[in-house]
């Protein structure tokens, strides 16, 4: 966010620190849903129910290697354009933060249905790194590969900045953080799929259930989908002789 020059004084940022810390548990209260963003004071904090996927990309060191930077920007604008537009395509979405070459989407899941859609949207995005990669092939350019992890839980929602200084953010405190983080990191490298899901993910599924398998080292389940559509059009475009699809 853009910030606008304000002289800090220590004395005000002691009485900031005592009111915050002051603050009553009670102000902390749960909701079914995400909340419209308006209801967030520097007050008060709402706990909900999410599905966090995190997808990451992978050998990003050796691909800068391999190209000069105006090519590197174009691979990463590219990947960048789609994977948001498909995360940011559920309607489920309330909240995508981008960072690198990594993307964090946080979905309004309330019911097991809502789960399972995001495990489609975790598809979407393995197909569209192949469509992606028919792309990169045909101007020459290395291919790329990624991973995702995928977590339902309860996390912590709060607005936090200073107040009155227009420098705010909504903030996300929890574990399906941190869970999709560490299974992203771990997924489509050392043999692993390309997706991996938490129990409270795998839980919820019904049409998608078969396609995962549990990772007793890891503990999690792990499982690579694709949409057909798309896959179908990756067959009848992808260059003859050629790898990373």
């Amino acid at each position: 966010m853009e910030s606008k020059f304000k002289p800090y004084d220590y004395l005000e940022s002691i009485k900031r620190i005592d009111e915050i810390l002051n603050l009553p548990r009670d102000n902390f209260t749960h909701h079914k849903g995400v909340p419209s963003k308006q209801s967030l004071t520097y007050k008060n904090g709402f706990y909900v129910d999410i599905t966090v996927l995190f997808i990451d990309m992978r050998g990003s060191k050796e691909l800068a290697k391999l190209h000069n930077k105006p090519v590197l920007a174009k691979i990463y604008r590219a990947y960048i354009s789609e994977m948001t537009a498909i995360l940011n395509g559920c309607s489920l979405i309330s909240d995508i933060y981008i960072e690198g070459d990594g993307l964090c989407a946080v979905y309004n899941t309330t019911t097991k249905k809502d789960v399972e859609r995001i495990v489609t949207v975790a598809a979407k995005l393995m197909s569209c790194i192949k469509i992606i990669n028919v792309k990169l092939n045909k101007k020459g350019y290395q291919s790329i590969k990624v991973g995702i992890g995928i977590s339902d839980e309860e996390a912590l929602l709060i607005k936090a900045g200073q107040y009155g200084s227009g420098v705010n953010e909504v903030v996300w405190i929890g574990k399906p953080f941190g869970q999709a983080a560490k299974l992203c990191s771990y997924a489509n490298k050392d043999g692993n799929k390309t997706i991996l899901i938490t129990h409270n993910v795998y839980n919820n599924l019904k049409d998608s259930k078969d396609f995962f398998s549990y990772d007793m080292f890891l503990d999690c389940y792990q499982g690579s989908l694709i949409i057909p559509s798309m896959d179908e059009w990756v067959e009848k475009n992808k260059p003859q002789n050629t790898f990373g699809f």
